[in-house]
């Protein structure tokens, strides 16, 4: 029984497969590899089973009408009893080969097993972002916030005045990046009343990318959409309500400027990291 199988011979040769019964340790192929590669993969009683490659054991290649011709030259000893007690071996030859059609069309079953994309090549670099203040009219009642960011204040409109409980649309956003797959994360954002980030007093806006909890004017993430946008994901937004600082003792409010800080990292989604804060019960208020 000969098997052709991904550039393999796979030969099984049964002791009593002839009359005389060949002997199974005797077997040889045309050509023996002093590596044992041409020596029985395994055998019983019985049985005998060879596999070698079609380049190896002396095996010959030839074309014929058509056909492509794999063979070689199996030697071995046949046994022969003569009385009880001598016994006389013969050494016979089997050709053997395999032929396939030149020609023929066979059918093949492809599988591709996709593999997902290479990790971004990442080093250290500088990374510019800017926060600033939107200053979009809404001019028809019900607006959405998206119309607030059709434009914004300059350098020049700065300090700009607000009143208690007005919103403050703050946008902040990745600079010279031009990569889709980056996604911009606020971690940390809090207000102090001079431009020094760590001066006191502090209030807390946002704790882990989430409203500081204990405001009783929550911070409000908004969604940021994809219209005049190229790489949404470099943006985020959020809406506070303005405030003042009261002083400790009197409680008397202050007339100082607010100013809003922020620490911010970049992130870059994967099967194990959505780049999205979890904030309990108020996740659904984030869109990304």
């Amino acid at each position: 029984n000969i098997t052709f199988k991904d550039g393999q011979i796979v030969l099984v040769v049964a002791r009593d497969a002839t009359m005389p019964r060949i002997s199974l340790d005797s077997i040889h192929m045309l050509e023996n590899d002093p590596s044992g590669h041409c020596a029985s993969v395994g055998s019983t009683a019985s049985f005998a089973i060879y596999q070698f490659t079609v380049g190896s054991c002396g095996t010959r290649m030839k074309e014929e009408s058509g056909f492509v011709i794999y063979e070689n030259m199996m030697s071995s000893v046949y046994e022969v009893g003569i009385g009880p007690i001598t016994w006389i071996n013969y050494e016979g030859q089997l050709k053997f080969q395999c032929r396939y059609s030149g020609s023929a069309v066979e059918a093949l079953v492809v599988e591709v097993n996709t593999v997902p994309p290479p990790p971004p090549v990442s080093q250290n670099g500088p990374l510019r972002v800017e926060l600033r203040l939107a200053n979009g009219q809404c001019t028809t009642k019900g607006c959405s916030d998206e119309a607030m960011h059709t434009s914004y204040y300059s350098e020049a409109d700065y300090p700009v005045t607000k009143v208690l409980r007005e919103p403050v649309y703050v946008e902040v956003q990745i600079l010279e990046r031009t990569d889709p797959n980056l996604i911009l994360v606020l971690d940390h954002c809090w207000a102090t009343s001079n431009p020094e980030p760590m001066s006191l007093p502090q209030w807390e806006l946002l704790l882990n990318g989430c409203p500081y909890k204990d405001d009783h004017h929550l911070t409000t993430m908004l969604a940021v959409g994809h219209l005049g946008l190229q790489y949404p994901s470099h943006y985020k937004r959020f809406v506070v309500k303005m405030f003042t600082f009261v002083d400790q003792s009197s409680l008397v409010p202050l007339q100082k400027r607010i100013f809003i800080h922020c620490t911010m990292s970049v992130c870059h989604p994967s099967t194990t990291e959505s780049c999205e804060p979890s904030c309990g019960n108020r996740t659904s208020e984030y869109t990304y």
